[in-house]
């Protein structure tokens, strides 16, 4: 069965299983750029990702230039957008502590980094990926 956000189950657990996953953005032009790898988490049947290095990331910079881009994560390869976080209904000022969660408990075997990810300037980049 589908979730109402558009992924289905086998795809939510390919996600959640991966340690990592790559996001490549779309230019403005519809073409692809480099594929970045990045921690990825899922909240429920949301998926959501940060950029550790804030804003001046290229590839957060890469999506928010239309918001498109395309996920791999193991045999799963999806088009996708990528949606503010907080700007839907349902989303409010407990999904950045659900999500540090999520990020310390798939990734606590690096504490360093995941201090990074649930960080104040990380946590301003969270964004949705829902599929395309």
């Amino acid at each position: 069965m589908t979730p109402p956000n558009g992924w289905r189950a086998d795809e939510l657990s390919a996600i959640g299983d991966c340690g990592e996953v790559d996001i490549a953005s779309r230019r403005s032009d519809g073409t692809l750029r480099a594929a970045r790898t990045v921690w990825i988490v899922r909240h429920g049947s949301a998926v959501y990702v940060r950029s550790v290095n804030g804003t001046a990331a290229a590839w957060y910079h890469g999506v928010r230039t239309r918001h498109e881009g395309e996920l791999s994560a193991g045999r799963l390869h999806r088009g996708v957008v990528f949606v503010e976080a907080g700007t839907q209904v349902g989303e409010g000022s407990g999904l950045n502590d659900a999500l540090d969660a999520a990020y310390r408990g798939k990734y606590r075997r690096s504490a360093g980094a995941v201090a990074r990810i649930t960080a104040d300037v990380a946590r301003a980049t969270t964004l949705r990926v829902e599929p395309a």
